[in-house]
């Protein structure tokens, strides 16, 4: 299938994206749009600093693994929120999240950002679908992230398949940290990603949770800030798979095989409730 791509000359602002998705409530369709956004972004310092401080990585110079996912937030929501995207963007479920690291992310000032949809399939609760990203510099590719995202309520031919990756390697502790009760705030004003599920209790209890929970990745960067002496800088896979939710406050403890260009981890909570499971590699 060919893209169409559609370039944007500044971000889009989000305060309107949220307005759009508060109103989208129904199921339109059942096919993908086959185009997709690119726009230029500015990296910025001060954004970038708070980032790492809520997520817990140092400044060694490069942009976290996980960065490039915050400057393209709001091309993300204008892609899901548009006419043509079928599928209303509150109730969405993030299954899980690869990432792939080019080449070392220093000195990075400026950057294109694209992203698009693919890769509809049936599942056993409704479909999925994949959220496609990349970051660019001036000499090409940088960084990739595939994002598989379910819709419920949907039907589609076909036979349905639900993945259950497990780690199989022998995993011991590395770190362990305390998710608190407002961390949901503090990643939704570095991120921009101001899900009502995350902020705080009351609002989540209007989409079905008992409590607020945290950001899927959230969980993730701070997974990857603990293990940043387990993983090389660059030509470097990251997968990981969102089992339970984790619920704030919580503790939680990071399980990961010993160090090099391969390994796999696993995040748990008390009673060895299983939060995510994934595991890094170089590039295929």
């Amino acid at each position: 299938m060919s893209i169409e791509w559609h370039t944007l000359d500044r971000e889009p602002g989000l305060p309107g994206l949220y307005a759009r998705a508060a109103t989208r409530r129904k199921i339109t369709g059942t096919q993908l749009p086959d185009s997709g956004l690119r726009c230029w972004v500015d990296v910025d310092g001060k954004r970038l600093a708070d980032y790492r401080k809520v997520c817990g990585f140092t400044d060694d110079g490069l942009l976290p693994p996980t960065y490039p996912h915050i400057l393209a937030f709001a091309l993300q929501m204008q892609l899901l929120t548009a006419r043509d995207f079928p599928f209303p963007l509150l109730g969405l479920i993030h299954l899980s999240n690869r990432i792939r690291v080019l080449r070392p992310m220093g000195g990075i000032s400026r950057a294109q950002v694209s992203v698009r949809v693919t890769n509809l399939q049936p599942h056993p609760k409704g479909v999925t679908f994949d959220l496609l990203t990349t970051l660019d510099d001036q000499l090409g590719p940088l960084w990739q992230a595939e994002s598989q995202i379910l819709c419920r309520g949907v039907k589609l031919d076909g036979e349905a398949v639900e993945q259950h990756w497990q780690p199989t390697q022998a995993l011991t502790e590395v770190a362990h940290w305390q998710a608190p009760a407002d961390i949901g705030r503090q990643y939704a004003k570095v991120s921009g990603d101001y899900n009502p599920i995350h902020l705080s209790a009351a609002s989540a209890k209007l989409f079905g949770f008992p409590t607020a929970i945290a950001h899927g990745l959230w969980n993730k960067a701070r997974t990857l800030a603990a293990l940043a002496n387990h993983l090389p800088k660059a030509n470097l896979e990251v997968t990981v798979h969102f089992r339970k939710p984790v619920r704030l406050p919580s503790e939680v403890t990071l399980l990961a095989s010993e160090a090099g260009s391969s390994g796999e981890l696993r995040l748990v909570g008390a009673g060895d409730l299983e939060h995510m499971v994934g595991n890094w590699q170089p590039i295929a």
